[in-house]
């Protein structure tokens, strides 16, 4: 025979104010546990979305990004001909040699100077990637000190709305253009045109630090990269553009997410202490409650089931308002440093549906953790004990 749940809903709110604290010492564990884990995939997300499917990116053999790559002309050019390179309507090859430099600029918030990607490349590049638009001014002209500066970069740094002018590498530049890039880590990028960063940089014309290539479609990817990687004048990689970025996110995703669950786990002990001290508590104050009803026939089954329920209910309630918590982050955005290519790459919180369920599963199992003591010690209760009390 079972005892009503709603005995327990019932205990619950006569018991109001150590409720509380147990419920606001879950919803606290649940809201962090949450917002670590949608920092870390919207850090992955936002790189991955850098990626295409139907894009290839060629670095020097051995290379773990683009910043110890190094690809030269010659090579370039033998990449671009591949014939599952695809094509712009004037027959040129949509590929684009690409050069990366790090620069410093103020952030408007602090004025603490921080590290930004600057990309050189090539015309073909927005033909390269179809989904980046310039949606203030224009793109830069070739062969001259000019910038296209990504949203979130001209929001965070100072100096660089459009029409304004700055010093990097000891040139003048212009900001003759603002893109959007979808939520992708571009917007975290200032784009020129490859040879004038070179000469800026005092670094050969002719060498670059890789080659992203548009193919015909995803399914020539293994034909391209068994070309390149068999031609003797090569010595590269290929990787598909979305795999690529989404190993670039490993190390900082990985770090965020490892941060997240022991502060998780710190705060969730202290949430399960707080549960067992409710539920201890409720199991002394009702120790005569619990003889009754072993004495009018419910079994130690039946009390160990409700004490149970009703320590899920305060997780449960704990959960759902740390979840509640938890939803404004998702859009939020921050930035942080992407130790992989040493620079500052602005992303937003993704509180996405599978990680509320992860919040509500972590809440239910402190609840279950801190229910089970209490739940067992009000089952093996002496009953004459108990009574003798009323």
């Amino acid at each position: 025979m079972a005892i009503p749940f709603s005995y327990n809903v019932r205990s619950v709110a006569a018991r109001w104010s150590t409720t509380v604290v147990s419920i606001l010492g879950i919803a606290g564990t649940v809201g962090v546990f949450i917002a670590m884990l949608a920092m870390a995939r919207g850090f992955q997300a936002t790189l991955v979305a850098s990626g295409s499917p139907q894009n290839a990116i060629v670095l020097r053999a051995g290379a773990d990004s683009e910043m110890v790559s190094s690809v030269n002309l010659d090579q370039a050019r033998v990449i671009a001909d591949a014939e599952e390179v695809a094509r712009d309507q004037s027959g040129r090859p949509l590929s684009s040699a690409e050069v990366v430099v790090i620069g410093a600029f103020p952030l408007i918030k602090t004025g603490t100077d921080a590290n930004v990607q600057v990309r050189g490349l090539s015309q073909s590049a927005l033909g390269v990637r179809p989904t980046v638009q310039v949606v203030e001014g224009r793109f830069f002209k070739p062969g001259l000190a000019e910038m296209v500066v990504g949203k979130n970069a001209a929001e965070i740094y100072r100096g660089l709305d459009l029409g304004s002018t700055f010093d990097l590498g000891g040139q003048r530049w212009e900001v003759v253009g603002i893109l959007d890039a979808g939520g992708s880590a571009f917007d975290s990028e200032l784009w020129c045109d490859a040879t004038v960063l070179n000469q800026t940089f005092k670094r050969p014309e002719t060498s670059f630090q890789s080659v992203t290539a548009r193919l015909n479609s995803g399914a020539d990817f293994q034909a391209f990269k068994d070309r390149l990687t068999s031609d003797p004048r090569l010595t590269v990689q290929v990787e598909g553009e979305q795999a690529y970025y989404a190993k670039q996110s490993t190390v900082v995703s990985t770090l965020i997410r490892v941060l997240g669950f022991l502060i998780a786990v710190v705060m969730g002990i202290g949430a399960v202490f707080g549960a067992l001290n409710t539920m201890y508590s409720a199991v002394s104050a009702r120790s005569r409650e619990i003889a009754t009803m072993r004495a009018l026939g419910f079994g130690g089954g039946s009390v160990v089931t409700s004490f149970l329920a009703e320590s899920l209910l305060i997780a449960g309630i704990g959960g759902v308002i740390g979840c509640l918590a938890a939803l404004p982050l998702n859009g939020f955005t921050t930035g942080t440093i992407n130790w992989q290519t040493f620079s500052h790459l602005a992303f937003a919180f993704r509180v996405t549906p599978g990680l509320l369920a992860a919040g509500m599963v972590f809440a239910l199992l402190m609840g279950l953790v801190g229910g089970l003591l209490p739940a067992l010690r009000a089952a093996r209760m002496p009953v004459a004990t108990a009574l003798r009390e009323l």
